[in-house]
């Protein structure tokens, strides 16, 4: 059906750009809202039938799930709108406020679904098994899955976070009216009635979705790290120029899907003509934004490359620190030699899993590097990693 109507309404509309993520969020939203009060209209009517609260239960979930996507369209419509004065980064960052939005709708549902089914174990009440109501079940199952597989198809497409939890969403769905069909056969076999079970089994499944679709969503807004296909993209793009000896300080802005922005420190020859410096650097930026679509500044550090002392002391500077810890790394190396000592300055990069506290760090490093030669002194800065590694 998706397929078939984006042929129809969206043949020319390109799925990479902000237009093209708000026409594909709109016609998947719409399509969920129509399959979603379909699925619940037929369920009520099966839990009207035959007294079942599990399957009632089931169908006020598949009402909760046509208003989250009415939010997710809400939420693609702002997020596609153009940067303003106010807003100069975009309203890419909506879709993930109306992704939460959905998830806590979620929870809400489930809670509520909970509470009814522990009252049904408490005051079971005698059921009417259907054949009806069993066919229209079957059908649920078959529809919620065909949403959970649109959904996640199109959600990786454009990389939506709020599809993708929908996609989990469908699919937790299609499982929790397995159960409640389940519960319908048992008691048509046997007349073991476990609505009262089977209602809180299926509002547990809600509301264990709509935590994990909260986790998804609220993440971005926080300010997670980045993908690590994404650095090392980043990192191969940069480090193939032959003037480029390292980067570091690389941290990810991320504005909402498609507005991304990113900054990192290059490490260059502090012997090389600066024009020819600044001319590859305009390079990689252009780069950057051609082939990942995000806007890059890039500062250049330089460094010393010919003088084989400092090459030498550099690295036994840093088999120092990975003795410490092998997950640190140093960069911004530089020597100044005097009459009296000689500075070692340069930035040591302590990533979140060292559990060693700084001035911990700092006084090992300073100690271990004093034993190479007494006449050293340490000029150090100690920052966080903000790319996970």
């Amino acid at each position: 059906m998706v397929t078939a109507l984006a042929k129809i309404f969206l043949k020319d509309v390109k799925m990479n750009d902000s237009q093209g993520r708000k026409a594909y969020g709109t016609l998947c939203s719409v399509v969920g809202i129509f399959l979603n009060i379909c699925l619940f209209v037929g369920k009520y009517f099966a839990g009207v039938l035959t007294g079942a609260i599990s399957i009632t239960a089931d169908a006020f979930n598949n009402l909760s799930d046509a208003g989250s996507s009415i939010i997710t369209l809400v939420g693609f419509w702002f997020a596609g709108k153009k940067p303003d004065t106010e807003h100069p980064f975009g309203h890419g960052r909506f879709e993930y406020v109306s992704g939460m939005a959905v998830s806590c709708l979620i929870i809400l549902m489930g809670l509520e679904l909970a509470k009814s089914s522990v009252d049904k174990i408490i005051h079971p009440q005698e059921l009417e098994s259907s054949i009806l109501a069993i066919t229209i079940l079957l059908i649920s199952i078959c529809v919620k899955l065909y949403m959970a597989f649109y959904n996640t198809g199109i959600g990786k497409k454009i990389d939506s976070v709020t599809m993708k939890a929908t996609a989990i969403d469908s699919l937790s769905d299609s499982v929790a009216t397995t159960v409640v069909l389940i519960c319908v056969l048992v008691n048509m076999k046997f007349g073991i009635n476990i609505d009262g079970i089977c209602g809180l089994l299926v509002a547990i499944l809600i509301i264990y979705a709509g935590i994990g679709a909260f986790k998804d969503t609220i993440s971005p807004l926080l300010g997670k790290i980045p993908e690590p296909e994404l650095v090392d993209k980043i990192h191969d793009i940069v480090m193939k120029h032959e003037l480029v000896y390292g980067i570091h300080d690389l941290v990810v802005h991320d504005y909402g899907p498609g507005r991304m922005m990113i900054s990192l420190h290059t490490e260059v020859p502090g012997n090389e003509n600066v024009y020819k410096l600044h001319d590859m650097i305009d390079n990689i930026e252009s780069e950057l934004q051609e082939k990942i679509g995000c806007e890059a500044v890039i500062h250049m550090d330089p460094i010393e490359v010919d003088n084989q002392v400092v090459t030498d002391t550099r690295s036994k500077v840093e088999n120092i620190v990975k003795s410490i810890d092998e997950h640190m790394s140093i960069h911004d190396f530089r020597m100044i030699t005097g009459d009296t000592h000689t500075n070692l300055i340069f930035d040591v990069v302590v990533p979140f899993c060292v559990e060693k506290k700084h001035d911990e760090i700092k006084n090992n490093i300073e100690e271990k590097i004093s034993e190479l030669d007494d006449k050293y002194r340490v000029v150090m800065k100690i920052e966080e990693d903000y790319i996970g590694n």
